[in-house]
């Protein structure tokens, strides 16, 4: 009887869950398209900022609407106050799939480093190109890329784990983001993505249902500045990601320790 109570209640969810996601696909592929016929039209500034500030909005505008409904309970509140910096580095743990949405739905200077093979799927591909995304198929030219847009006053969201979390609570880092900071003179903002929920997590099907609602709560972390030594800043910066979580929370701003809030509108 719990079961099939249990059922009655998740099956609704559900469909609501993939509705949303059906719609944030078609919202990503008709914008594509656009895109497709903007690209060779625009300056590159004036396509680069189009391009961020609507990603970042149908990101939020997805937000917005599954926590209205309840799929999901998100206080990501604390990344407001990074809108407007210019050539500032992000770097987040990256628990799930949805790491990167959530943060560039509140930052829409921002860009974010993506697999080479994404810049070609025709849900994402177009609509990065216009927002000057950056590929990652060449490491000397995504840092110089990153460096370049960083000085012309982007911001770059980054997960220096290179994938999901594997191995909890955190992957090894790769460099990189460290050399990006030295060489563009730019400081490294630490956030901290914390979740209850294992939906898309590294092994978790799209398809398969979640414990609803999904709960994600951001805080800021310490702000590093770059050092002549990337290497020995990546590893401090790391064991900082290590810290117990009672012990990261000590450095976040009193307003971003509260633990959730219900909508990211």
């Amino acid at each position: 009887m719990k079961r099939l109570l249990r059922w009655i209640v998740t099956i609704p969810l559900a469909l609501l869950l993939y509705a949303l996601l059906a719609a944030l696909g078609m919202v990503s592929l008709v914008w594509n398209l656009a895109s497709m016929l903007l690209y060779p039209l625009l300056p590159a500034p004036t396509g680069r900022a189009i391009g961020r500030a609507a990603i970042a909005w149908s990101y939020r505008t997805f937000w917005a609407a599954a926590s209205a409904v309840g799929m999901m309970r998100i206080d990501a509140s604390c990344l407001d106050a990074l809108r407007h910096e210019r050539g500032l580095i992000i770097v987040a743990n990256h628990p799930t799939m949805l790491d990167a949405l959530l943060l560039v739905a509140r930052l829409p200077r921002s860009a974010c480093i993506m697999k080479a093979d994404l810049m070609r799927n025709i849900f994402l591909g177009a609509g990065a190109r216009l927002a000057r995304y950056i590929r990652n198929d060449s490491a000397r030219t995504m840092v110089r890329l990153a460096v370049e847009d960083l000085k012309d006053g982007g911001q770059l969201v980054i997960f220096p784990e290179g994938t999901r979390t594997v191995t909890p609570p955190l992957n090894a880092f790769r460099p990189g983001v460290t050399l990006i900071a030295k060489l563009a003179q730019a400081p490294i903002q630490t956030v901290f993505i914390d979740t209850d929920s294992p939906y898309l997590s590294k092994g978790w099907p799209l398809w398969r249902v979640p414990p609803l609602p999904i709960v994600f709560t951001l805080r800021l972390g310490r702000r590093f500045a770059p050092q002549q030594d990337s290497n020995a800043l990546l590893a401090e910066i790391e064991q900082y990601f290590r810290h117990p979580m009672e012990q990261r929370a000590t450095d976040a701003q009193p307003e971003c320790q509260q633990s959730r809030a219900p909508t990211l509108s």
